[in-house]
């Protein structure tokens, strides 16, 4: 997450058998291959990702793993690849290069509209000799991206689903907002976007949602899945008038689809004390937690699915600058 609050790319993964290989390190789960999930979590969050910042080796190792685990969790790209380059502006004016990394499924029933489910891969890099490998922040996002994509290629939705894991979030939200700016599809496609940014260290068992206080049409899809969910789903984190809880509405790239009057719902945790810290790494990250999130997740996405035609509507409205 941006200003809230380690690989040669298949062999490492040999070595990502030390950790998990005990049999109650793996928390059960009938929705997602949860020992694939943390083996990807394991891989993007080691010292030799380097902390993925934008423009480094380590971002590029970091991207070549995504390019592979989109393939192999069934996503086909637009166009000839999955990746698609983008430039900004630095913090010191010079001008740099992010590359997003971009997939779909393709809708069984209504494919013209699309579902849009976005996490960022970069980080902070290396600082004082120290790697910050951005377990949480935001490993955990990307890797529940290969989860949703295998589930929902082999379970294809109604509607058209988008997986994207953005560039350059940490100086910017840069990459989704080229995304917003130059999106694979018509932006009039585009009916919801879902982030999740830090979603895998809660010892409350709280997952939060932020959104829903501006967009109250999304509260029942939400109330709906929170009902049974083995996370507390929880909404906050989204109004402007609470002083004492942080508003989230801005803290990452969901932002640039709220700007483009795109519903958008962010997902995350309040995981203050690790946060854009050395200490974010594999090893701390709360398993079963992840686990029942990543599982939330594909159960949120569900949900919008079957009403992604009503939520089209809302969309639709607030393109013509209706409330939001």
């Amino acid at each position: 997450m941006m200003a809230k609050r380690h690989v040669a790319v298949i062999g490492s993964l040999l070595l990502g058998t030390a950790i998990l290989s005990a049999a109650q390190a793996v928390p059960k789960s009938d929705v997602i291959d949860a020992a694939q999930l943390l083996k990807d979590l394991q891989t993007l969050s080691a010292d030799d990702m380097e902390g993925r910042q934008v423009g480094t080796p380590g971002s590029a190792k970091a991207r070549a793993y995504i390019v592979d685990r989109f393939t192999a969790s069934g996503l086909t790209a637009f166009g000839v690849g999955f990746e698609r380059p983008f430039t900004f502006t630095g913090g010191s004016g010079a001008e740099q290069r992010g590359v997003n990394v971009i997939g779909w499924i393709n809708g069984s029933r209504s494919p013209a509209r699309y579902l849009v489910v976005t996490a960022h891969y970069d980080h902070l890099g290396s600082r004082g000799g120290q790697v910050f490998n951005g377990a949480d922040d935001n490993a955990t996002g990307t890797a529940a991206l290969f989860a949703l994509a295998k589930y929902f290629s082999v379970n294809r939705p109604a509607h058209s689903l988008i997986l994207a894991a953005l560039d350059a979030e940490e100086v910017g939200l840069h990459g989704a907002t080229a995304f917003v700016r130059q999106p694979p599809v018509e932006a009039s496609a585009l009916v919801l976007n879902v982030n999740m940014d830090m979603i895998g260290r809660d010892p409350g068992n709280l997952l939060y949602v932020s959104g829903t206080h501006r967009l109250t049409f999304l509260k029942p899809y939400v109330e709906r899945v929170a009902a049974s969910a083995r996370v507390k789903l929880v909404m906050g984190h989204d109004d402007p008038a609470r002083r004492d809880v942080e508003d989230w509405t801005s803290s990452s790239d969901h932002f640039p689809f709220c700007q483009a009057r795109i519903p958008c719902l962010y997902f995350g945790v309040e995981d203050f004390d690790q946060h854009h810290r050395a200490t974010d790494d594999f090893e701390t990250i709360t398993r079963e937690f992840y686990v029942r999130a990543v599982e939330t997740m594909v159960r949120m996405v569900k949900e919008f699915d079957a009403g992604l035609d009503a939520i089209a509507v809302e969309r639709a409205r607030m393109a013509k600058g209706g409330a939001q």
